[in-house]
């Protein structure tokens, strides 16, 4: 057996460690440099402002898939964001450590590694058919609400579970009842665990296509309310780049997308540490 001296195996780590990472990183601005390269050349005003007109040669914009992306964001991030954290906070805080508790975080985890089409699935049986919302950014918001349910939950609790407890003894010794605490000294200490979490949420709603390819029924015309049907851009850009010979508009698309979800998630961190510092008393 080779025996290796510590201050070698610790710039073997450190190495591989730094590899792994700038690796990760020239991966992902390959991925992003070669789509927007590709992508940027291709997108106009009028490919932004006018709907797809479908068919093999993929005419039209993307405007009715911008708008109803931002339409399934919206619902769908009013549905999840108040049911993920109301959660955790009950299974951090509130919940006893009994069996009732641990089946609850068993299924979340269970759930979480569920495919998203298993959900796409479940939501055109549940939503589309026995609910009758038919085709609609509804079903497909409700759709989502369960697949990034169960993320959202288990990363805003371990956010919350990583505040020190010395900080909730000492609010309970100052006189806080226990919503209290939770409100003013818990959230925001674990806001940025919970920002993580509601940011990657939704680059999934932005990204997913799977399950809202059997829910929101990939219509290309413009919707008009959250019951009509729709097409997102990430659908857009399966429907441009395997029915239709237009790869440079698929990849505008995809250019798009990238630069939508770049500017939703700055969104997104800024108002929620907006609210952080308004919960800390900041402003």
């Amino acid at each position: 057996m080779i025996n290796l001296s510590p201050k070698f195996t610790q710039k073997l780590a450190w190495s591989s460690i730094w590899t792994a990472g700038v690796a990760s990183v020239l991966i992902l601005l390959f991925i992003i440099g070669y789509v927007l390269t590709k992508g940027l050349s291709a997108i106009s005003p009028e490919f932004l402002f006018t709907a797809p007109e479908g068919g093999l040669s993929g005419e039209g914009g993307i405007s009715s898939c911008i708008v109803a992306t931002l339409w399934l964001i919206l619902i769908t991030m009013a549905i999840l964001i108040p049911l993920g954290i109301g959660a955790a906070i009950y299974l951090a805080e509130y919940a006893p450590d009994n069996k009732f508790s641990r089946l609850i975080r068993y299924s979340v985890e269970l759930l979480a590694g569920v495919p998203s089409i298993v959900f796409g699935l479940f939501g055109f049986a549940i939503f589309v058919l026995a609910l009758h919302f038919n085709y609609s950014i509804l079903a497909g918001a409700l759709t989502l609400v369960c697949l990034l349910l169960p993320f959202l939950m288990r990363s805003a609790e371990e956010a919350m579970k990583a505040v020190p407890q010395y900080q909730r003894e000492a609010a309970l010794a100052l006189g806080a009842t226990k919503w209290q605490t939770v409100v003013h000294v818990i959230l925001p200490a674990a806001m940025p665990g919970i920002i993580t979490g509601i940011t990657l949420c939704v680059g999934g709603v932005v990204a997913e296509s799977a399950c809202l390819y059997v829910t929101m029924g990939g219509s290309a015309a413009m919707p008009t309310s959250f019951l009509s049907g729709g097409r997102t851009l990430a659908v857009h850009v399966f429907y441009l780049a395997m029915e239709t010979n237009a790869l440079d508009k698929a990849l505008a698309t995809g250019a798009v997308l990238i630069i939508l979800i770049l500017i939703l998630n700055f969104i997104t961190r800024w108002l929620s540490q907006h609210f952080q510092a308004k919960m800390s008393g900041g402003i």
